[in-house]
């Protein structure tokens, strides 16, 4: 943007430049300070004396010359400093100065004489101007001055009174502005093409920033779009989970147009006050169509475009206010002519149907979690201004990090990069990532927390248990660690596993192998201890979640068959283990129950078989693990006697059938997209 369309830019009403009123004011009171400061200044600098003084003075001759005012008398006097003559001495050698010839003054002591300002009260003395005359002192007398009596007398006052009345109306002339301009849109105007993010900055959602650059491309070019009888989109909504991108395309977005940029957030909208939100769109949109073309970014758009449900009663919802204005505003009787929308949100189930219709938000651009390619060069982004060594194998990290969100990586990279601080390293090691990859996904380690002998024996038979079973059950993932060093709030141990490729679908043998794994800490103190504790709760849950998925949604059960007994959760808000409510009868319920009870003992048994069957490897491995605390994907492997599988590559995509859906959401739960961290 060229510098002449600036012009049209808005202030905020805190950044106003200074008015040329004030800057008078702070002169004139400039002004009358130095004025006062010199009065005060002349004034210490002059003696007062007592009338009786000054006479004195004037009858020993020390007076040289006077001024008399209406009031007081100002004047200079000599002052006779004897060495070594006391006060009264000095006085009476005065005397006889004044009556003895000069041929005299040889006699008396050497005198050092100077010269002061007195001041002194004036009183009728007509006798006074005589006397002066005979000691020989030049007076005048000075008459007053009628522009000062007029300063200090009137134009002084009637300034400060005038000064603070402009003052008092000031203040409230901001209060009433202030109060009206809850109005005014909170909008922050972009005008500068380098906001620091382009689109080379952001990695791993290729689709989606092709789908904005098409967006910027009609901004810059709109003759090529327009030839084709193509018109511009006129909303772009970015839907995702947390911490994928959407702002950062957004910024990215705001780097490349070279359009003037609104950004704002859904919640500046909302305010305690009636009617402020619609007030604060219509004058949202007010400035961006004299800026046009633009973009208008709100984020977390679903503050103020939830849908609208019918209220019983008497009631004026500002949030269903605000989004009609902003329904209206984007698609309504006017023409927007210029304008493009983006929004994001990471609920976009509960935005209103009318905002997401064709002619309002055009596009709905979905930025997922990254896949490896994209995990990989996500990595290399945030690594551009970190000290890496030379071990650093980046698409081994994006191997282990499957379902990581950029803001995952990017916090795995920072915290390896502290790691590496707190031992005083001069590059980031392989180890650090490693390890900050298990600080993000099981917590900081927490060796202040003391076990006793039995209880860490306990957790080592635990959780060897939960990755002997994976390691022998075939479409199990592969251990990537193994620790008895608690982490966390709770976790007392855990057993890190991690897929080696991003999977969409997910079979029947792979979910209850994974139902199997989660058994195998439980299985394992039952067979070594003869009794089981309160470690397995959290296995437990998360095994009792995968069932019962397999059952009611899934169709994975013979007896309920291919009925879909239960309603997920919106895809974005579902919690690790994608809950769902009922939606069948209480029979069918009973049924679901006892069929999930079926599959947890199965797997359950097998757990518990594949460990007898593997005593020997349980006490050694347990065994090692006790001495060095952790193992790790390799070693464990080693001990079991069998090959740690490796990572797969990414095949080119293949043509799906229309129908086919993904099944990465749930069943990946809780150890899903960040890998299982299956706890004691």
């Amino acid at each position: 943007m060229n510098r002449k369309d600036t012009r049209n830019l808005r202030l905020p009403s805190g950044d106003q430049p200074p008015v040329n009123g004030w800057t008078i004011a702070w002169i004139l009171v400039t002004l009358l300070v130095l004025w006062g400061w010199q009065e005060a200044f002349e004034r210490m600098a002059i003696r007062t004396i007592p009338y009786s003084e000054f006479r004195a003075l004037v009858d020993q001759g020390a007076v040289e010359a006077v001024t008399v005012k209406e009031d007081e008398i100002i004047g200079r006097a000599r002052k006779l400093e004897d060495a070594g003559v006391d006060g009264d001495e000095a006085a009476a050698a005065g005397a006889e100065e004044n009556n003895a010839a000069v041929g005299s003054a040889a006699e008396t002591p050497e005198r050092e004489e100077s010269t002061f300002i007195f001041r002194t009260i004036r009183i009728e003395d007509p006798k006074l101007v005589d006397e002066l005359v005979d000691a020989g002192v030049e007076f005048t007398a000075v008459r007053p001055n009628p522009m000062t009596e007029i300063l200090v007398g009137w134009l002084l006052p009637f300034a400060l009174v005038l000064g603070f009345w402009m003052l008092l109306s000031r203040r409230a002339a901001g209060a009433a502005e202030g109060m009206f301009g809850l109005a005014r849109s909170r909008a922050r105007l972009i005008v500068d093409k380098n906001t620091g993010v382009t689109f080379n900055d952001v990695a791993g959602c290729e689709e989606a920033k092709q789908d904005l650059r098409e967006v910027v491309e009609f901004l810059k070019n709109p003759a090529r779009y327009e030839a084709l009888g193509a018109r511009i989109p006129k909303g772009a909504l970015l839907v995702g989970p947390p911490g994928t991108g959407k702002t950062l395309l957004a910024r990215a977005v705001a780097g490349e147009a070279g359009v003037p940029f609104f950004s704002m957030s859904g919640s500046d909208f909302v305010e305690m006050f009636v009617g402020v939100g619609a007030a604060r769109v219509r004058d949202l949109f007010k400035q961006a169509k004299a800026q046009a073309p633009c973009i208008i970014f709100i984020d977390e758009i679903d503050a103020i475009g939830q849908q609208r449900g019918v209220h019983v009663g008497a009631v004026n919802d500002e949030r269903e206010q605000t989004l009609n204005a902003l329904l209206v505003e984007m698609d309504g009787f006017e023409a927007n002519t210029g304008v493009v929308i983006l929004a994001a949100t990471n609920r976009p189930e509960v935005l209103d149907r009318a905002l997401m219709r064709p002619g309002r938000f055009d596009r709905q651009i979905v930025v997922d979690a990254p896949d490896l390619d994209g995990r990989e060069a996500i990595l290399r982004v945030h690594a551009r201004n970190k000290k890496l060594a030379e071990d650093v194998d980046l698409r081994r990290l994006a191997a282990a990090t499957a379902g990581f969100s950029g803001a995952d990586l990017a916090n795995v990279l920072n915290e390896a990069a502290l790691l590496a601080a707190r031992r005083q390293a001069k590059a980031i090691t392989q180890a650090d990532l490693e390890q900050a990859i298990e600080k993000v996904v099981a917590g900081q380690e927490r060796r202040s927390r003391r076990l006793n002998p039995d209880e860490k024996r306990r957790v080592a038979y635990h959780e060897v248990g939960h990755a002997l079973v994976a390691a022998f059950s075939e479409h199990a993932d592969p251990v990537h660690k193994i620790s008895i060093v608690p982490r966390g709030r709770a976790a007392l141990g855990y057993t890190m596993q991690l897929p080696n490729e991003d999977q969409f679908l997910l079979t029947r043998s792979e979910l209850f192998d994974r139902i199997c794994g989660l058994q195998g800490g439980r299985a394992a103190e039952e067979i070594v201890f003869g009794e089981v504790t309160t470690g397995a709760q959290n296995d437990l849950e998360r095994a009792t979640a995968l069932a019962r998925q397999m059952v009611a949604i899934y169709g994975m059960s013979e007896r309920i068959g291919l009925a879909h007994c239960g309603v997920r959760q919106p895809q974005f808000l579902a919690g690790n283990e994608g809950g769902f409510q009922r939606d069948c009868s209480e029979q069918t319920a009973r049924e679901i129950d006892e069929e999930v009870r079926r599959i947890l003992d199965e797997a359950y048994r097998r757990a518990k078989a594949l460990l007898e069957a593997h005593r020997d490897k349980l006490e050694q491995i347990t065994a090692t693990l006790l001495e060095r605390e952790t193992l790790d994907g390799p070693e464990f492997y080693r001990l079991v006697g069998r090959e740690m599988p490796r990572v797969k590559e990414p095949v080119p995509p293949m043509p799906v059938a229309e129908g086919v859906s993904s099944a990465l959401g749930s069943p990946r739960g809780n150890g899903g997209h960040r890998g299982h961290a299956s706890a004691s």
